[in-house]
């Protein structure tokens, strides 16, 4: 039979197609989009590798649990009997649960891993999960020659020059008829998707059996969440695998694709250890990850401080007064050294955000030094509470003061929190220290609208959404919540990302190649965009520990209107804490386990009417007291039931009526579209250009030929190193109509220059221009692009386009992504003021820009109608 004809490749090629286009149809519904990339889990084989793995299969442990939907992890269910921190890692396997083809008529597919093999071409697996794996097949025949790839989206992965492969594709190494893929001395990738690539072909083979090689840790799933909004519940699993999966032996892992920054990264890991805390209670694990740590800030000054945080989280889950107490004089030094520099700390990295000067582009922003000010006065007052817990008052006490005085200072000024953007407001917010008047000023300022209160990295959006729970703005945190996480989740991912922002869904699909910027080549599998999880138990599940180890525990829920039920548990030194609160079933229950004293808050207290403890009428308006609940309370619209002792609790609530529903603001982009043309070329004179243009290079390296409009007062290109940018000259006295012209008479000889981004060097797939204009001008602008690439068109470049306000570094537009444009491609923008240009790398040898041109915003030819724009490309032509 000839591989064409076969049914398997037919049924699975139509099946992922229709999916394919249905998900397309929901790219803007992030829940819809959960479920349906479930659809198909990951399968886990039960059977060995036949070569030797660098760790032991799957033991100590079985399968008890049954899966859950919401979890991506193919682990999920199965219980190690006694894991510990020392424990080495284990191997596990995934089979393909779809593949595809390149050239249909070389490959001949029985299943996803049994294929018979007519020619040269490729083949790409889907494994449905990221995992921290290797890839191999077995072929009892192989003839020919064949090299493998790995990635975490739909094509064979790039990253920055650092580690020993940076291109994810290579010759296998073959042990008997198993080949594998080696990329470095760990083995392990972020693999999510793997390749088989036919070079070249003699005689028909077969490969018998493709795998994923997994690696993991032993860790169990102790805590729990469930709520009545299926993408939150997912969201919550998927950041604690995202954890899980990047744990190593002995530290916690930041992300899975080696692009040579594969470290402990120390600010990272505070998040990523809140997830943990709450998910898994591997407190050994965490208490040697924060003595790895301690002395090593990774040259970022907040790293330090998140530390701190990340030691009284652990203290306050645990109760390790001795780890606290070694930590005492450590702690006492970060905190002096942060008090010597808070009146100019010298910030080389807060973020990825533009707004924080996108990574270490823009160091020492104002911005950025106000965060870390604030970020300072939260640390100072953590540890103080957590020495007040073990008895050292006097040394809480002075901590404390220290920072009080701090804030009053800054509160001599009654707007001080004016001039602060959104990230430094948070921590200010995250601080406890502001008034209600404050919060609303700030509120107001800074959280109202949609787009701008979205951080570019899931790290900074976790002390966003903290602030937003400070400000009692729930429903507003679940809809940027969903924009955020749940939109990574419709992106198709199953771990969380370095950088996301949501227009990244419509721009490159589902799966697709993310645009490469500020960060280097975007990471996909990164354990600091976990935090969501432990903000979802802490406030919308609510259990908090309010005294060292859950001594002491307040449990208070936050639905809104939004949600109608939650669920779950946390682990404790004393046991697991259980909580479900259902407001439609009128139903409330507890579980509390013995040396644990607990406050349950019982929410909306204006419509409650009743509530009943196993029948008995316990409060209606009034607390009739039981033997176990003795005391109430109200307050912020609810009823406290005060010092519960262990045990399980039943209540029966009766409300009056159902809250009414909220309806979020849309997610508008004050630049909402863009215009391509791929018709004019070089050829921009009567169409574009009318007020100025600037033609980089165009004259030799560092000679522009521009005749800019008297309302731009300066254009400023840049890359990751401050001041600089990437500058070429190409070609000169040259005919190719694809060069621009050398003026609106579109005559020749022709020149071309760009500027470009410094691939493959980490942390240059980007680059800025900056163009300063009067506030209230309005104009076109046109960027030319030219992938000037002749005789290597094997390598084209995609690349994308986004904007900011010059002024607030707020996002502006949808991320836009450019590609096809071998002949050139104008992207066409009405602007109104200083903007920022930020142009990144997603594929080819660099991104590139050639020009812009300014024209009136209602010029005959530069508006948006598209069809003048062609007639104007005909006439000329």
């Amino acid at each position: 039979m000839h591989p064409n004809s076969s049914p398997v490749t037919r049924r699975r090629f139509l099946s992922l197609s229709t999916a394919a286009a249905l998900l397309g149809t929901l790219r803007r519904i992030p829940r819809a989009f959960a479920a349906l990339v479930r659809a198909t889990p990951p399968h886990l084989l039960f059977t060995h590798s036949p070569i030797s793995e660098p760790y032991l299969p799957l033991r100590g442990g079985r399968f008890s649990m049954p899966p859950i939907a919401a979890s991506p992890d193919p682990l999920f269910g199965y219980r190690w009997s006694n894991p510990q921190a020392t424990d080495d890692l284990q191997a596990y396997i995934l089979e393909p649960v779809a593949t595809f083809t390149d050239t249909a008529s070389s490959f001949r597919i029985f299943a996803p891993g049994h294929i018979t093999i007519y020619g040269a071409g490729s083949i790409r697996v889907d494994f449905a999960v990221e995992s921290a794996a290797w890839l191999e097949f077995d072929s009892p025949n192989l003839s020919g020659s064949v090299e493998m790839s790995i990635s975490e989206y739909d094509e064979p992965a790039i990253v920055n020059t650092g580690p020993s492969h940076r291109f994810k594709t290579a010759a296998p190494h073959r042990y008997g008829n198993t080949f594998r893929l080696e990329l470095n001395s760990q083995l392990y990738e972020g693999v999510r998707f793997g390749w088989i690539h036919v070079r070249t072909f003699e005689r028909p083979w077969t490969i018998t059996a493709v795998r994923a090689v997994c690696q993991a840790k032993p860790t169990n799933y102790l805590g729990s969440f469930s709520c009545s909004d299926p993408m939150l519940t997912r969201v919550w699993y998927t950041g604690a695998y995202s954890v899980k999966v990047n744990l190593c032996k002995d530290y916690f892992g930041a992300l899975l694709m080696d692009r040579g920054d594969r470290i402990s990264w120390t600010g990272d890991a505070h998040p990523a250890q809140s997830a943990a805390l709450i998910a898994f209670g591997n407190w050994e694990f965490i208490r040697n990850n924060l003595r790895r740590s301690a002395a090593n800030n990774n040259g970022i000054e907040s790293y330090s401080l998140y530390w701190i945080l990340s030691l009284v989280d652990y203290f306050q889950h645990t109760a390790d007064h001795e780890t606290l107490a070694h930590f005492i004089g450590h702690t006492t030094q970060l905190l002096d050294h942060a008090a010597a520099i808070y009146s100019n700390p010298p910030i080389t990295f807060y973020g990825w955000d533009e707004r924080l000067g996108a990574g270490f582009e823009s160091p020492n922003r104002f911005e950025t030094k106000s965060a870390y000010r604030m970020l300072f006065l939260r640390a100072s007052l953590a540890f103080a509470d957590a020495l007040t817990a073990i008895g050292y008052t006097s040394e809480a006490g002075a901590h404390r003061q220290r920072a009080l005085a701090k804030m009053q200072e800054l509160r001599r000024d009654p707007h001080w929190y004016q001039p602060l953007g959104i990230h430094a407001l948070a921590d200010a917010l995250n601080t406890g220290l502001t008034t209600p008047d404050e919060n609303t000023a700030i509120f107001s300022q800074a959280f109202t609208n949609r787009l701008n209160r979205l951080s570019f990295s899931p790290f900074n959006q976790t002390f966003i959404l903290q602030a937003m729970s400070r400000l009692n703005r729930f429903e507003e945190a679940f809809v940027t919540l969903g924009d955020h996480w749940g939109g990574q989740i419709g992106y198709g991912g199953t771990t969380f990302f370095e950088t996301y922002t949501p227009s990244w869904n419509d721009a490159v699909g589902i799966n697709g190649a993310v645009p490469n910027g500020q960060s280097g080549y975007t990471s996909l599998a990164h354990a600091w965009g976990a935090g969501v999880t432990a903000w979802l138990t802490g406030e919308v599940l609510g259990i908090k520990p309010t005294g060292p180890g859950f001594s002491r525990v307040a449990i208070t829920p936050h639905l809104g209107a939004t949600l109608n039920s939650v669920s779950g548990s946390v682990p404790t030194p004393q046991g697991i804490i259980s909580f479900a609160f259902d407001r439609g079933a009128g139903r409330c229950s507890a579980a509390i386990p013995a040396g644990v004293t607990a406050t349950i808050a019982i929410p909306e207290l204006h419509d409650l009417r009743n509530i009943h403890l196993r029948r008995r009428l316990l409060w209606d308006g009034t607390l009739h007291p039981t033997a176990e609940i003795r005391e109430a309370s109200s307050g912020a619209d609810r009823l406290y039931l005060h010092d519960l002792p262990a045990g399980s609790y039943d209540l029966t609530l009766v409300y009056r009526n159902t809250p009414s529903p909220y309806t979020p603001k849309p997610l508008l982009y004050p630049i909402p579209t863009a215009r391509e043309d791929a018709n004019t070329s070089g050829n921009w004179g009567g169409i574009y250009g009318h007020d100025g243009y600037i033609l980089f290079n165009y004259d030799g390296e560092l000679r522009n030929r521009e005749q800019l409009p008297p309302y731009i007062v300066s254009i400023q290109p840049s890359t990751c190193k401050p001041g600089t940018a990437f500058h070429a000259h190409l070609a000169g006295s040259i005919t190719d109509s694809r060069a621009p012209a050398p003026t609106a008479a579109n005559t020749g000889p022709r020149n071309l220059g760009q500027l470009h981004t410094g691939d493959p060097v980490a942390c240059d797939q980007t680059m800025t221009v900056d163009i300063a204009a009067p506030a209230a001008k309005s104009y076109q602008l046109a960027l030319y692009v030219l992938d000037w690439n002749p005789g290597n068109l094997a390598s084209p470049r995609r690349q994308a386009v986004e904007l900011f306000d010059l002024r607030t570094l707020n996002r502006l537009s949808p991320v836009r992504i450019v590609q096809d444009f071998t002949h050139g491609k104008y992207i066409v923008y009405t602007c109104t003021g200083s903007i920022r240009l930020r142009i990144n790398q997603v594929r080819g040898p660099n991104a590139t820009l050639n020009a812009l041109f300014f024209d009136p915003p209602t010029a005959a030819y530069g508006g948006d109608d598209l069809a003048l724009v062609l007639a104007a490309a005909a006439s000329l032509a």
